[in-house]
């Protein structure tokens, strides 16, 4: 169900964004609100307290963010408070933001290698990524685990690339473990 909500604000926060020419300045503003949803436990606390009535809710949303954000993304965030979905704000701005990355074709990578790869190596990833993928831009996300020994793995979305030499042992592993003596 909580998919679902953040699908169907997030599509409509993405529609509007799309439809006033505004989704960078709206990914920008969904991004520095979804820093503040994560520093600010009062105000999420407050927002999610069951004994507060929502037309307070607004208010308090109007208090803190009116003239800080967009009139588009102030009565979103009102139509949000109003229809009861505030603990999906999270979701919604993830969603948002995913939603926005796929739009301008920008990817997501995670690296995993055994030793810290040189920025040279890492440009060259990079390129490569971009050179055999549809994606224009990369977020790349660098991290080492000696267990893979040498070589890497890259994951953007649910595709995994595995070149590790662990896994390369494990196959072989697995080959020499299926194969019947005679």
């Amino acid at each position: 169900m909580a998919k679902l909500v953040s699908k169907v604000y997030g599509d409509a926060l993405f529609e509007a964004a799309q439809d006033m020419g505004s989704i960078d300045a709206t990914y920008e503003e969904v991004l520095a609100l979804q820093s503040i949803w994560q520093e600010q436990s009062d105000l999420v606390q407050l927002l999610n307290h069951p004994q507060i009535v929502k037309e307070e809710k607004i208010q308090v949303i109007k208090n803190i963010f009116d003239g800080k954000v967009s009139d588009g993304v102030m009565g979103f965030l009102a139509t949000i408070v109003d229809k009861g979905r505030q603990q999906s704000i999270p979701d919604i701005f993830v969603y948002f933001i995913d939603k926005v990355k796929e739009y301008k074709k920008i990817g997501t990578a995670y690296v995993t290698s055994a030793v810290e790869l040189s920025e040279t190596q890492k440009s060259q990833v990079k390129e490569r990524l971009l050179a055999t993928t549809v994606y224009k831009e990369f977020e790349m996300n660098y991290t080492v685990d000696e267990s893979l020994i040498g070589g890497m793995v890259i994951r953007i979305g649910d595709r995994v690339v595995d070149s590790s030499i662990k896994t390369q042992l494990y196959e072989l592993k697995k080959s020499l473990l299926n194969v019947q003596m005679v």
